[in-house]
């Protein structure tokens, strides 16, 4: 389909915008334009002759951008080599991310982005939500990841060719004949051939030919590995060499892993924005960013541009003018309550959906959650919850301003010191933050590390963390290195982040979101507050510039070892109840029962085997991930989660009951009740089918943690309510398993005891203990 047909189908049309792809395509075809202030300007430049390109052929409906964030994704979180190869981005271009949001802002255009989510990762969540099939998906980008939406006969990539103005617009038919596969059939292609630019293995051995050639002749990679299970010959007879067909054999998890790195996720949870672009349009906003970046000759393209986004129906009219009918189609008139409420009640029904939409009747939802046995879920937990959170945002948190000073600077200085140590120990000036002139200092020039190093894409030897942990003692370089890191990240994350946020009685702000995770637990945002280190001393005095307000103490309250206790709670295994009931170490209890030794004679190694498995288990963790994380091979990795289970029976048997329910009934259950559905258990491929076993295991003890913790923050506030302490108590913050209260100085030590005897007995007449570790402190690190 060409751009001319799609202007003559009559269909609305939303342009998705894959930001960064289409920066990083600008930042190296344009020049390097500055500012009068000397900002770099070239990226921005060609970001915005992007945006009038496709508001003047396409004229969109709506436009939303999405955006990377800084930081790990759940793709990070599963492979620590992803995205190792890459090259650090130039500080000139990073400037111009940041700014681009700015252009959109002045365009109006909306931007998504999530924490643990790629923008690709938004695109196809935007695609699956927005179900009108009277509507052209144009997705502009730079790149070819986007392709695999073309599955959806709505979505076209509009892409570029070279430079910045030659695009061209694909649907699948074309991206077909380009790539010769299906586009649905990219991310097998990716777990086949592997992608040196995300670093995702595949299978070594197969190259861009074969990899094509295998998709082509069989499908996709559940396709491949069902001809290779039923009948190896039927590869061979269709001429695949008996090397490739072994490549296949042997490397199978490693491609069914790199298909789910490689696959784009439609689950991203993320809020639609509102609709209307066109109506909020101002070209004098964009007229004003443009004279501040000195994009002259755009500013006089602006009025053709005003002229192409004004549908004509609304020349004429002023901008606010909307009738009554358009209003309503807009859905903006909504009591804000009924409508949060409602989105509340779409989530309860349907945990998966991270981005209720809020539109719906509320009576006819409530009906349906009774009926689903889900009301102790909703009006026990969910409803009670609302004021709670509110109350906990609008008190905020206290930010010693000083200290903050005091400590980033220190860390600045500090990091100035490292800087200079690690040029002295390398023998010369290097950028540090460049991977490839790191390893060229640690490996070549100093000949650190050996043969098993790990190495990137491009043969370079990584020098990611955990690869430079490895070497610790082998150089003084190594350590100062590490610390070097930590530091730097600790200021642009947090340190130099704050006194932003502060508002004018120094506070901080976080937002909770109630409907954030699948599995029922809180997140919060702006600042996410859940993700404050607390391994290392330079993290943990961050939480030392967090302080009480005058008069008052801060009081933690930390359930210990909930998910292994929800585990023993959901499980009845009788050797866990066991270990819990007698209050000791369970990671030393659990070694000492896998290792068949005493509890005084296990070591240290033996328990921390026993806690990544503890873990593992929770996390629905595979041999692959087991293995890693043990650092052994994956015999040993299969041998002891063989051990743990038949040690652990109880365990087995509950896991197994989990899996085939889910499958028969197609959801979970926490202790509680609370849900999570598994629409791709039995219908979706095999890769989705076992991502869907591992999230059943997991959902119901994870779910059951965020129950009791939430029953926990009702009932404490139906304590404060009771005794008249709502001027003296205050919740503060939930940090995963952990409540934060303000408590006035003189009833502290009294009600944190009160606190605490509430939270151990949020679960009725349980098999084992949940105990509460408790403290009091002026400040946050006092905790």
């Amino acid at each position: 389909m060409t751009v001319e047909e799609i202007r003559k189908n009559g269909k609305r049309t939303l342009v998705l915008l894959d930001t960064h792809a289409i920066l990083h395509r600008a930042y190296h075809a344009m020049p390097g334009f500055v500012s009068s202030k000397g900002e770099p300007t070239g990226a921005l430049y060609g970001l915005a002759l992007m945006l009038f390109s496709i508001i003047k052929e396409f004229k969109p409906n709506q436009i939303i951008a999405a955006f990377d964030l800084p930081g790990p994704t759940f793709r990070d979180e599963m492979y620590k080599e992803y995205k190792a190869g890459r090259v650090k981005i130039e500080d000139d271009l990073v400037y111009q991310l940041n700014r681009a949001k700015d252009l959109l802002a002045s365009f109006d255009i909306p931007i998504l982005e999530k924490e643990g989510f790629e923008a690709d990762d938004i695109l196809g969540t935007l695609v699956e939500k927005i179900k009108d099939k009277n509507l052209e998906i144009i997705i502009a980008s730079g790149d070819m990841d986007t392709m695999s939406l073309l599955a959806d006969k709505r979505v076209k990539v509009y892409t570029l060719k070279t430079g910045i103005k030659d695009t061209i617009l694909y649907d699948a038919k074309k991206a077909e004949e380009k790539y010769g596969i299906a586009p649905e059939l990219i991310p097998d292609y990716k777990a086949l051939r592997g992608d040196p630019s995300d670093n995702i293995i595949g299978v070594a051995g197969i190259g861009e030919k074969t990899g094509t050639e295998l998709i082509q002749k069989f499908g996709g990679i559940e396709e491949i590995y069902k001809a290779l299970g039923k009948n190896r010959q039927k590869l061979l007879d269709a001429g695949i060499k008996e090397r490739i067909v072994k490549l296949l054999e042997d490397n199978e998890e490693e491609a069914r892993f790199s298909l789910v790195l490689a696959t784009i996720r439609i689950d991203a949870p993320i809020d639609l924005p509102p609709d209307g672009w066109q109506k909020r349009f101002r070209p004098e906003k964009v007229r004003g960013f443009f004279e501040t970046v000195g994009f002259k000759s755009l500013i006089l393209r602006i009025p053709n541009l005003d002229q192409t986004i004004i549908s004509p129906h609304l020349r004429g009219q002023t901008r606010g003018g909307t009738t009554a009918e358009e209003i309503i189609e807009l859905n903006i008139v909504q009591d804000p309550e009924i409508e949060y409420k409602t989105k509340l009640a779409q989530w309860v029904l349907d945990s998966n959906n991270s981005a209720p939409s809020g539109v719906g009747d509320l009576s006819k939802l409530e009906t349906e959650i009774a009926s689903k046995n889900l009301d102790r879920i909703y009006r026990e937990m969910e409803l009670p919850l609302i004021p709670i959170l509110r109350r906990a945002e609008g008190r905020g948190i206290k930010v010693d301003q000083k200290e903050l000073a005091r400590l980033a600077g220190g860390y600045h200085t500090k990091l100035d010191v490292l800087t200079k140590k690690i040029y002295e120990l390398a023998g010369e000036q290097f950028n540090i933050a460049s991977p490839k002139q790191l390893s060229k200092i640690l490996f070549e020039k100093l000949a650190l590390g050996g043969p098993k190093q790990k190495k990137t894409s491009t043969g370079q030897i990584s020098t990611r963390a955990g690869e430079l942990d490895k070497l610790k003692g082998a150089h003084p370089i190594v350590d100062t290195l590490l610390e070097y890191r930590e530091l730097a990240k600790l200021l642009s994350t947090y340190l130099d982040v704050f006194p932003a946020l502060l508002d004018s009685d120094s506070k901080l702000h976080t937002h909770f979101v109630q409907w954030g995770a699948a599995t029922g637990r809180l997140s919060s945002k702006d600042p996410n507050m859940q993700n404050i280190p607390i391994k290392t001393e330079q993290g943990r005095a961050i939480r030392e510039v967090f302080v009480a307000t005058k008069g008052y103490k801060f009081a933690s309250f930390d359930y210990s070892q909930i998910d292994l206790r929800s585990l023993a709670l959901l499980s009845s295994d009788e050797k866990l109840i066991e270990f819990f009931k007698s209050g000791g170490d369970i990671h030393a209890d659990v070694a000492s029962a896998l290792f068949n030794v005493p509890k005084d004679k296990v070591d240290k190694e033996m328990r921390r085997r026993a806690k990544v498995i503890n873990f593992g288990i929770i996390y629905g963790m595979g041999v692959l991930a087991l293995k890693a994380n043990l650092n052994s091979s994956r015999a040993e990795a299969e041998e002891f989660l063989a051990r743990y289970f038949n040690t652990f029976s109880g365990v087995t048997k509950y896991l197994e009951q989990v899996k085939k329910g889910a499958r028969e009934r197609g959801y979970t259950e926490t202790y509680f009740g609370r849900r999570r559905y598994y629409p791709e258990l039995n219908t979706g491929p095999e890769y989705m089918q076992k991502a869907a076993e591992r999230q059943a295991q997991n959902a119901p003890v994870q779910g059951t943690s965020a129950d009791i913790i939430k029953l926990a923050m009702v009932g404490v506030d139906k304590y404060i309510e009771k005794k008249n302490f709502r001027d003296g108590v205050h919740l503060l913050l939930q940090i995963h398993d952990e409540l934060i209260y303000e408590i006035k100085e003189e009833v502290a030590e009294s009600v944190s005891k009160e606190i605490k005897n509430i939270m151990e007995s949020v679960v009725p007449n349980p098999p084992i203990p949940f105990p509460i570790k408790s403290s009091l402190g002026i400040s946050w690190g006092d905790l």
